[in-house]
């Protein structure tokens, strides 16, 4: 098997080319950019990608758009997603696309050698590969849809077409304090906190879309 690796840590892409050759897997480009990536597939055409999540310069989606480009351009390349926490959002984006060929571990499954190896092959093999506790949490995010209020349902449901508070309250009749509140509910039992890089609206709406 022939693997390119994306990461922007270098020690970390050391410690995965070590790794793999331990399993006798050939590691043919190691390289920190996306940039870099695209040029890689064009010269090696590995068998599989493995690629960080987050890639310079701004550390946010670099690698999953990167991925993303080579899975238009070639819809046989293979990738594995490496990220530090779960994010939804990219998860789910996997699963909404051709799941073949593509998955999607957390970083310290690397610790494992030989999960990692395993998980790498059955992505390389055409198959799919999702850490359990991104599993865990797309499951726990959709089962808690079946504990809202019958409320809490309508206002998701007017916030899933695209109303602000506002106009929610205007067509439920009731104060916008009252929809607030519901709305905090609902990010409440959807346990979605506060952050500065999830959009916590429009996570509870897809929350509600993949549910139905």
């Amino acid at each position: 098997m022939r693997v390119v690796i994306v990461e922007d840590s270098g020690l970390l892409r050391d410690a995965l080319t070590r790794l793999l050759a331990d399993f006798d897997i050939e590691v043919v480009a190691a390289v920190p950019t996306a940039e870099e990536l695209r040029r890689a597939a064009e010269e090696h055409s590995p068998d599989v990608f493995v690629v960080d999540v987050r890639l310079p310069p701004t550390f946010t989606d670099e690698g999953v758009r990167a991925a993303a480009d080579l899975r238009t351009r070639d819809p046989e390349a293979k990738v594995l997603l490496l990220s530090q926490a779960v994010e939804e959002r990219y998860a789910r984006d996997l699963l909404a696309q051709k799941s073949e060929g593509l998955g999607y571990l957390l970083k310290d499954r690397v610790a494992d050698g030989a999960e990692f190896v395993d998980a790498l092959r059955r992505v390389a093999a055409n198959g799919t590969a999702l850490d359990p506790e991104v599993v865990r949490q797309l499951l726990v995010r959709t089962r808690a849809i079946d504990d809202l209020s019958p409320r809490e349902r309508e206002v998701l449901e007017l916030m899933a077409e695209g109303r602000t508070n506002a106009a929610i309250a205007r067509r439920l009749v009731v104060t916008d304090r009252a929809v607030e509140k519901h709305v905090a509910s609902i990010f409440a039992k959807l346990r979605l906190p506060p952050s500065q890089e999830d959009h916590r609206r429009v996570l509870a709406v897809l929350a509600w879309l993949n549910s139905a």
